[in-house]
């Protein structure tokens, strides 16, 4: 089996599926224009989604409380400190800064500005292409 997506409910759909491409680098592969706006963005492999939509008739998470252990997104950076910089002008925030792991590997966490967690990650040996 393949993941296709993951899928977040939102309070905000249309700002942080913008959000998303304008600073993550993601790539709107199908939307809707009406409610719940779905968005299902792809990364820059073409193979991996995430579904962003509001539907307020269906649960969701309280984001900005969810710890970062718990649940988060990991992206792939080849210039950490630069990202964490470009992203936090951008309306993240830091939750740990940039630093390095006994494994050689490099990571940083922050949260979007709706609250969901990021983690920022260079592998010393890259796990995936």
């Amino acid at each position: 089996m393949k993941i296709e997506h993951l899928a977040f409910n939102v309070p905000d759909p249309l700002n942080m599926a913008r959000w998303y491409t304008q600073h993550l680098g993601l790539v709107v592969k199908r939307r809707t224009i009406e409610p719940p706006y779905a968005h299902f963005l792809a990364d820059d492999s073409g193979t991996v989604m995430l579904e962003i939509y509001g539907n307020t008739q269906a649960p969701s998470l309280n984001f900005p409380e969810v710890q970062p252990p718990a649940l988060h997104l990991a992206f792939l950076s080849r210039d950490l400190a630069g990202d964490v910089r470009r992203l936090t002008a951008a309306g993240a925030t830091i939750v740990a800064d940039v630093h390095s792991m006994p494994t050689g590997d490099q990571f940083a966490m922050l949260r979007d500005p709706w609250g969901i967690p990021i983690q920022l990650v260079r592998r010393k040996e890259p796990m995936i292409e």
